[in-house]
């Protein structure tokens, strides 16, 4: 890993010469003015561009997407919906005549498929009438197919009058007999199943696709990956349940005939999941993900590929150490296009449908979401620390970009963003540890700057060349923090090794990775050593309470729904190590040294702690134990309850909020600015 030199503002954002008089920070207000793009589609011809671009208003507290109509020159853009109204999913007809889209509009009580003809003015026509709503669209020859979480053993028109009855119900109990009973941020009713459905394009009798073959799509996640139609409309694959566990659930792909009642599992030799099943436009070739240890969400994500006729199994990529995500398969079915995390940056990648060979087609910045038309055309999202999403045309042969469209240069044209660098340094064991550093605007090496080290969560999620709206590297330094983003040893993008280098000892590699990135700023003589905080959220919150509990350079931190009581863990929607390492009455020992409730006599640092009512992926109470836990110890301590907020801080008004409590807190012990 070779140190990268200073990525500056202009080389990022030659956007005009207004930014050379830029003044204003990157302040969390305007964090939440600026729009933000969502996944492209293109038409099968390549003239229609359409992407749901969403934009926040702090009066109103909420956010209203609409659908955006893009040509490839980035000339005539203009939105297709009104304001206001929910909008999501935009698929193309085959011929790329016609958009179907998911809205909730008008009398809606839940999402239903709506069609916008392409070829001049009019209105969408609600094309369905699905009490239990719809997700996951896909539109194949003359069908539209969805997903709908119903209830099996009744009809359209009852289980209409079941969700009336359940919303008048006067009992406020929920009920579960088995196992998944929450999901993220709600809760799953365990009387109702996933399900496949079609109905022609024309309108007329929906079909239940996946429910005669007597098997669910999983209840806890489904999408449109969840499953694929071929191109003739004969086959579908899907994910499903290939056990009856469902407390380590195993996740297995099924083939079978439309209209049939059998569902053949085409994978039920791997214990861990497979995913993601996408067919080759000539209908040839289902390709999908696999990955091989159960458990372990961050194992490397191999492509597959199942010849349809003969059913022999191809391991494509069996020798490249990167997952594979977001691919999508090129016209001639002769290889894929996809956004690979790789080494703390999202790149797009070709890969070789026959050889597997890998190529990345991008280099700096982030990119995502490749959508491609039938000419070839690359459409996709492109992103950095200073930029938020935009819409780009990439050239496959060479890389080279074209932005299709202006949103947010007006409001950031005077807006001084500082500027980053990626840096190498030493860390567990001497190992190297990629980093990114962001210097505040006006960065004088001259002077010294205090520290806010921000620790990412995942924990196998690296932190990539990406806005991040959440917890905004910039915005943090705008503040006067230098700040850093490790990419600590569990960290993805940068091989299998290096991201199951934590499991099952979540603390001993990357604690040292995270004090050994103290130690090299320590010896930068722009920072302030006596200034240094720390903070994170999730696993990075996690990790923030091991700091707490460990000798340690920061005056301060910031935990935010941290994982913190690894035995109380067990109430969330997963634990986070039982199907792999066991449960901790099995293995009680590894339990003991990596929770970081078990150091609580040596916590002594000032601690602001936020946690969501709504988070199921870490439950609310792991915040509070820890609160009460700094309390009694005496500990300067505050919490922050959002009663309204999930695993994440989403609403404007309670993200503003919490931005300048973090900045009152860490000013109070870390006085920020040059000195």
């Amino acid at each position: 890993m070779k140190k990268a030199g200073i990525i500056l503002l202009s080389l990022l954002m030659p956007l005009s010469t207004a930014f050379a008089e830029a003044s204003k920070p990157l302040s969390v207000e305007l964090l939440w003015q600026l729009k933000r793009i969502g996944s492209p589609v293109v038409s099968s011809t390549g003239e229609h561009i359409i992407a749901p671009v969403t934009e926040y208003d702090l009066k109103e507290d909420k956010g209203s997407t609409q659908l955006w109509r893009f040509d490839g020159e980035g000339k005539n853009n203009r939105a297709i919906t009104a304001k206001g109204l929910k909008v999501s999913e935009p698929v193309f007809s085959p011929d790329g005549k016609t958009l179907a889209f998911i809205s909730e509009r008008n009398d809606d009580d839940a999402g239903q498929i709506y069609l916008l003809p392409m070829d001049g003015p009019g209105e969408a026509s609600k094309l369905t009438d699905i009490p239990t709503g719809v997700n996951g669209i896909k539109w194949v020859g003359k069908h539209l197919y969805f997903i709908s979480n119903i209830f099996p053993e009744q009809n359209w028109e009852q289980m209409k009058a079941q969700l009336k009855t359940d919303k008048d119900n006067k009992v406020s109990a929920r009920q579960w007999n088995a196992l998944p009973y929450s999901q993220f941020d709600h809760w799953l009713d365990e009387r109702r199943q996933a399900h496949v459905f079609r109905i022609p394009a024309t309108g007329g009798a929906v079909e239940a696709v996946t429910q005669p073959l007597g098997h669910e799509l999983p209840r806890s996640s489904q999408s449109s990956s969840s499953y694929d139609i071929s191109p003739d409309e004969r086959l579908i694959a899907f994910s499903a349940y290939g056990s009856d566990n469902r407390v380590d659930p195993k996740l297995d792909l099924f083939l079978a005939t439309i209209g049939g009642s059998k569902a053949d599992n085409i994978t039920p030799e791997n214990p861990a999941p497979d995913l993601n099943p996408t067919f080759s436009p000539n209908g040839k070739t289902l390709a999908f993900t696999r990955q091989k240890i159960p458990g372990f969400y961050a194992d490397t994500a191999r492509l597959m590929l199942l010849d349809v006729s003969s059913r022999k199994l191809t391991t494509l990529t069996a020798d490249w150490d990167r997952s594979v995500s977001q691919f999508e398969w090129t016209p001639d079915s002769k290889g894929f296009y996809a956004s690979i995390d790789d080494a703390a940056t999202n790149r797009i990648y070709h890969i070789d449908a026959k050889s597997g060979k890998a190529k990345a087609i991008t280099q700096a910045t982030d990119f995502s979401q490749p959508a491609i038309a039938k000419d070839g055309q690359l459409i996709a999202t492109n992103q950095s620390f200073l930029y938020p999403a935009r819409l780009v045309s990439i050239n496959p042969r060479n890389g080279k970009t074209e932005r299709l469209e202006q949103f947010n240069d007006e409001i950031l044209k005077d807006v001084d963003l500082g500027s980053y660098e990626s840096v190498t340094y030493k860390g567990y064991q001497g190992q190297d540890i990629q980093m990114w550093v962001h210097y505040p605007p006006g960065f004088d090496r001259s002077k010294k700057y205090p520290l806010f080290m921000l620790i990412h969560g995942g924990p196998h999620n690296a932190i990539s060349d990406g806005f991040h709206f959440r917890w905004n590297a910039q915005t943090f330094a705008s503040w006067g923090y230098v700040t850093a983003w490790p990419n600590f040893h569990g960290s993805s993008g940068f091989g299998q090794e290096f991201a199951d280098a934590i499991n099952p000892d979540w603390k001993n590699k990357s604690l040292e990775d995270v004090l050994k990135a103290a130690d090299w700023f320590k010896q930068q003589s722009w920072i302030d050593s006596d200034r240094m905080v720390a903070g994170g959220a999730s696993y990075g919150g996690y990790l923030t309470s091991i700091i707490l509990g460990q000798p340690h350079p920061f005056k301060a931190l910031l935990i935010h729904a941290a994982v913190y009581d690894m035995y109380s863990q067990m109430s969330a929607d997963f634990a986070v190590h039982s199907t792999r390492f066991g449960n901790y009455w099995d293995n009680p020992e590894l339990y003991k040294a990596i929770s970081p409730h078990y150091f609580a006599a040596n916590f002594n640092t000032p601690t602001l702690v936020s946690h969501g009512q709504l988070d199921y992926r870490v439950p609310v109470g792991q915040g509070f134990e820890l609160f009460r836990t700094l309390q009694t110890r005496n500990v300067e301590s505050r919490m922050i309850y959002f009663p309204d907020e999930n695993h994440w801080i989403m609403k404007p008004n309670n993200s503003i909020y919490w931005y300048n409590q973090v900045k009152d807190w860490m000013t109070h012990y870390a006085k920020p600015g040059a000195q």
